[in-house]
């Protein structure tokens, strides 16, 4: 793989965020005010950390609380807001039947999976859902065709999945990381940096 920085950020706050519910691939909730915010203010945090962020590649998840980052992100730093890849490789885990729900509701109406779950979250794959390895399998994929410096603009599921492959983060602690809003994980040389406003 080439040398290459990726500046990799979740997209900004939703409703569901706030609520604790599971999002994952199929549910598609755009962002809310603070998450309008936070995109707004990554552009700061890619400008100081890029210097010119012109020529860097831009790469978003095409569900709409990634994509909406995206172009937020862009229109702060003067770029034309949609021009920008859409990948779908690039969504979010999912959750299958446990979307909507917060994980205290999933412990009353499902606790035996739960447990599952937790005893081995990479490889535990929900009902109708996708296990951290599934999603690792596309993710990389995906990441495996950037070959220059690159904003990606994705999710908590996706950006666990490549800390583990490109830092060497172990999975166990990757699955339980939680992944900010409003900060910019960037990976160079096998190690990352996480980065606020």
């Amino acid at each position: 793989m080439s040398k290459r920085r990726i500046f990799l950020v979740r997209h900004g706050e939703t409703d569901w965020n706030l609520a604790g519910r599971l999002q994952g691939a199929g549910h598609d909730i755009p962002l809310n005010d603070l998450g309008c915010e936070q995109a707004a203010s990554l552009a700061r945090v890619i400008g100081r950390l890029a210097g010119n962020a012109a020529p860097l590649d831009y790469i978003a998840s095409p569900l709409s609380r990634a994509s909406q980052t995206m172009a937020i992100l862009r229109s702060e730093l003067g770029l034309p807001p949609d021009a920008f890849r859409r990948e779908s490789r690039l969504k979010e885990i999912s959750f299958g039947r446990w979307e909507g729900f917060t994980w205290t509701e999933l412990r009353r109406r499902d606790p035996q999976s739960v447990a599952e779950h937790r005893a081995d979250p990479w490889h535990y794959r929900p009902p109708g859902g996708e296990s951290y390895l599934d999603l690792s399998v596309r993710v990389m994929a995906a990441i495996s065709e950037i070959n220059r410096d690159s904003v990606v603009v994705t999710h908590g599921g996706v950006v666990r999945a490549m800390l583990h492959a490109l830092t060497g983060m172990p999975a166990k602690e990757a699955v339980f990381l939680p992944v900010r809003q409003g900060a910019v994980y960037l990976i160079e040389d096998g190690a990352f940096e996480l980065a606020l406003a």
